[in-house]
C-alpha cells in the first residue's frame, strides 16, 4: 500500500482518516507541520501529502511549499473550508498542490480523489526512474567511447570517481550523482587530444603553444557536449572548472576563485592532478607531495579529507581470492577477463553487489579466470 500523510491539528479528524482509509493505504498522521517536516528532513518519504489549510503556527499552503522543496514527487493536496478557497485556488496556481479538497469532504470523493493523488505520484516517480535509466545509458555510452579512443582512462576513471565520491560524501553533497557523473564525464574532451599531448602530460614534458592550447580547450569541450545532456548544466560546470586554481589560477581565466568555483571543480582538480602525478613519479607519497608544493592550488579543507582517504588506501594489501569469496567494498587489482579473454571489468573498479552478480553470471555463462586479485583493507 501507498503510503499517506495526513497533517492536521485536530486529532479527531485525523482518527477519522485512519479509520477510513487504513485497508487502502498506509495511513501516517500528524497534529504539526513543523513536526511533519521534521519527518520528511529525516527521510520519511509518502506518495501524497494531505494537508489542512488553518493550523497554528504554519497554514498548509506554507507547509505545502515546504513539502516541495523537500520531497518534490510527493502528490501534494489540500483541505480548506469554504473561507480558504482563494487561498487554495492561489495554492493549486502556484504548483504547490495538485488538487484541494473542501471540508467536510464525504468519504467516496476523499478516496477517489486520493487515488487519483497516487496515480499522479507513480506517473512522476515512473518519468524520473525512466529519465534516470536513458541518462546513466547515454553517460555510460560516452564513457565507453571515450575510453576506446584513449583506453588508458579505462582504470584511471575508476579511481577518479571513487576519489571523488569520496570527497563528496565528506562534503556531505545532497546530489552525489551529479559528483560521480562528473567524475566519469571530466575527461570526455580528451578525445580532441593527440596521443602525443597525453604523453607529454604524463610525463611532464612541457608542451609547445598550440598542444598547450589544445590540452586547455578540453574542459570546454567536455562542458559543452555535456550540456547537450538533459539534467547535466551543474555537471557542466564541476567539469569545466576541473583545472581551476583554489587561488583563480588556471582555467578558465574568469576571476573566479576559491569557493566561489564549484565544489565538483576543486574536488577534481585535487583527484586529476593527484592521479596525473602518480602516473608520473610512481609514488602516493611523492604525488601527494606535488600536491602540498603548489597547495595554493587546492581547497585547504579537501586537502585535508583527501590526505585522511590516501591513508585508508595505504592500508589495502593485494589478495587473490575466488568469487564465492568476493565482498563490496573491495577494489579490483587487475583487469577481470573471461576464459575466451573479453574484458569484463577493468581495474581499479569498487566491487559492489551489483558486480559481484553479475560475475557470478558470467562465471557461469562464459567461465572466468579464476581466483581475481583484489585490494582489501589490511
Amino acid at each position: 500500500m501507498h503510503k499517506v500523510l495526513f497533517v492536521d491539528d485536530e486529532e479527531n479528524i485525523l482518527s477519522s482518516l485512519r479509520r477510513q482509509l487504513r485497508k487502502v493505504f498506509e495511513v501516517h498522521t500528524d497534529s504539526s507541520p513543523e513536526s511533519a517536516l521534521e519527518k520528511l528532513n529525516n527521510g520519511e518519504r509518502f506518495a501524497v501529502v494531505v494537508s489542512d489549510y488553518r493550523m497554528p503556527g504554519m497554514n498548509g499552503v506554507d507547509f505545502l511549499g515546504h513539502v516541495r522543496k523537500i520531497c518534490p514527487d510527493s502528490t501534494r493536496v489540500m483541505l480548506t473550508g469554504y473561507a480558504d478557497l482563494d487561498n487554495a485556488i492561489k495554492a493549486v496556481n502556484d504548483g504547490n498542490v495538485f488538487r484541494f479538497l473542501t471540508k467536510p469532504c464525504p468519504e467516496e470523493k476523499l478516496l477517489e480523489n486520493l487515488k487519483e493523488a497516487v496515480r499522479q505520484y507513480e506517473l512522476v516517480t515512473a518519468k524520473k526512474i525512466l529519465l534516470e535509466k536513458t541518462l546513466k545509458g547515454s553517460i555510460e555510452l560516452v564513457t565507453e567511447i571515450t575510453q576506446l579512443v584513449h583506453p588508458d582512462f579505462g582504470a584511471n576513471a575508476n579511481v577518479v570517481k571513487r576519489q571523488t565520491t569520496y570527497l563528496a560524501k565528506k562534503k556531505q553533497v545532497k546530489d552525489l550523482w551529479r559528483y560521480e557523473i562528473a567524475a566519469m564525464l571530466c575527461q570526455l574532451g580528451s578525445v580532441i587530444l593527440p596521443e602525443t599531448v597525453l604523453t607529454k602530460r604524463i610525463s611532464g614534458d612541457s608542451f609547445n603553444p598550440e598542444e598547450l592550447q589544445l590540452y586547455e580547450m578540453h574542459p570546454m569541450v567536455a562542458q559543452g557536449l555535456i550540456s547537450k545532456l538533459p539534467r547535466l548544466e551543474k555537471v557542466g560546470a564541476m567539469v569545466e572548472y576541473q583545472m581551476k586554481g583554489f587561488d583563480g589560477s588556471g582555467i578558465p581565466r574568469d576571476g573566479v576563485e576559491g569557493e566561489k568555483i564549484p565544489l565538483g571543480g576543486r574536488i577534481l582538480k585535487i583527484v586529476l592532478d593527484y592521479n596525473k602525478y602518480l602516473a608520473r613519479e610512481g609514488s602516493s607519497q611523492a604525488a601527494f607531495k606535488h600536491l602540498e608544493d603548489n597547495y595554493e592550488k587546492y581547497d585547504p579543507e579537501l586537502m585535508y579529507y583527501f590526505e585522511g582517504m590516501l591513508g585508508v588506501e595505504a592500508r589495502y594489501v593485494v589478495k587473490e581470492v575466488m568469487i564465492s569469496e568476493l565482498l563490496a567494498g573491495m577494489i579490483f587489482y587487475e583487469d577481470v577477463v573471461s576464459d575466451q579473454g573479453a574484458l569484463l571489468f577493468r581495474k581499479s573498479l569498487e566491487i559492489d553487489k551489483s558486480k559481484i552478480d553479475r560475475l557470478n553470471m558470467y562465471a557461469k555463462k562464459i567461465g572466468i579466470n579464476e581466483p581475481l586479485k583484489v585490494l582489501v583493507p589490511g
